[in-house]
């Protein structure tokens, strides 16, 4: 039997030991409806109300309204910015975003566009993934609205400089309101709105070792949004729904958790990291790293390997018991290059070449070195029959 590695973190996470059991109890012990009135239901209730109060503290959040459970990253991503422009339409059209957001961000900006009247800015990054202060200042007119940029890219793991951006952008237009799409960082990165000065954020539980299914919208008192599900009314009036009491539990118990564990945990996996990428170079001719070279994720290596497919890569290293990616596994079914790698400026055939690889809390050493015992044989006999034949140099220059 070949055992598995899973260097796939980015695209979700197991449900740790200590965040299954305190969901336990609320799938057939704790089983009542937040709705009702009764002892069972009043319970359920308390239970969320209590993991609402967990986020709010965690994030710094002013009141527990401004929690919002949803049901996944995407939903609350749409909520976000669906729901703002919708309610906000008659102070302008304009939202600004940038290239490589996940396509939660992307698609709904393009839907908006349209049909339903809005003009989107989708603004360029550099050869690191970060988006210039002084392009989103630029890009900001008066009829803009909304600004949505993400704290830290799920594919190539660049950081983005948030803070700057939210007060960049806010010294141009004072009321424009700053989305961010924080479901790569909220295990890894610093969460507490005071830091960042964002109105409105995203989380989700599938990243942060919780369960999928499960996601959160930060909304500053005084945002106007309409929401996109309609109901009964649950989560103030703006996510309908009877509550998943189990999911909301589990979630607010993983973030908690990836929280006081992130900066012993972030060192551990930076030196786990740093062991693959030089490793690989030091193994495979014609590699080079994506992403910022520090401010980037502790977990995260994307790998350009050039003159070989990155889904062919994959599929190899599978056989071997290896699990990796070739990008967001939003859109693993699909064979074309990397948006995030096209965007950061590599032609399409280097973006062809990626490899995403993203640690977790059960990745040894042993299973780092495994990957650079196999990597390079798989690469060799790729190669061997590959009618391209590329140099770092003409790809990166």
């Amino acid at each position: 039997m070949v055992i598995e590695i899973y260097l796939d973190h980015a695209a979700t996470t197991y449900v740790r030991k200590e965040v299954k059991e305190v969901m336990d109890r609320y799938f057939s012990e704790e089983f009542g409806n937040p709705g009702s009135f009764h002892t069972i239901g009043l319970r359920a209730k308390e239970a969320v109300n209590s993991a609402r109060e967990t986020v709010r503290k965690l994030i710094g959040a002013k009141r527990a309204e401004e929690i919002i459970f949803t049901g996944s990253g995407t939903e609350s991503i749409n909520l976000a910015i669906k729901g703002f422009c919708r309610a906000n339409k008659t102070k302008g059209n304009h939202i600004i975003t940038c290239k490589i957001e996940h396509e939660a961000v992307l698609e709904t900006c393009a839907y908006l566009e349209k049909y339903e009247g809005f003009e989107v800015t989708y603004l360029d990054v550099d050869r690191s993934g970060r988006v210039s202060v002084e392009d989103l200042k630029s890009a900001i007119k008066d009829n803009t609205i909304l600004i949505s940029i993400m704290y830290a890219n799920n594919e190539v793991g660049t950081i983005e400089p948030i803070h700057e951006l939210v007060k960049a952008a806010k010294s141009v237009k004072k009321e424009v309101i700053f989305h961010t799409d924080a479901c790569q960082a909220g295990g890894a990165l610093d969460i507490h709105l005071e830091h960042l000065g964002v109105d409105m954020m995203t989380l989700n539980g599938s990243k942060i070792y919780g369960p999928k299914g499960i996601g959160m919208l930060y909304l500053k008192s005084g945002v106007k949004i309409h929401p996109i599900i309609h109901g009964g009314g649950q989560e103030f009036r703006l996510r309908s729904g009877t509550e998943n009491v189990s999911f909301i539990v589990g979630f607010a118990k993983a973030l908690e958790l990836a929280q006081e564990e992130r900066e012993q945990e972030n060192k551990r996996l930076i030196q786990l990291r740093e062991m693959l990428v030089e490793g690989i170079k030091e193994r495979v001719p014609k590699v080079f790293l994506n992403g910022h070279p520090q401010e980037r994720l502790s977990n995260n290596a994307n790998i350009t390997i050039l003159d070989v497919e990155g889904e062919a890569m994959m599929l190899y290293l599978n056989e071997y018991g290896i699990c990796t990616s070739s990008g967001s596994a939003c859109t693993s079914q699909s064979l074309d290059p990397s948006h995030v790698i096209l965007a950061m400026g590599l032609p399409y055939e280097a973006a062809h070449g990626t490899l995403r690889f993203t640690l977790g809390k059960r990745t040894t050493e042993k299973e780092i070195q495994k990957v650079l015992d196999v990597l390079p044989v798989v690469v060799e006999s790729l190669r061997k029959i590959s009618p391209v034949n590329l140099t770092v140099e003409e790809v990166i220059n």
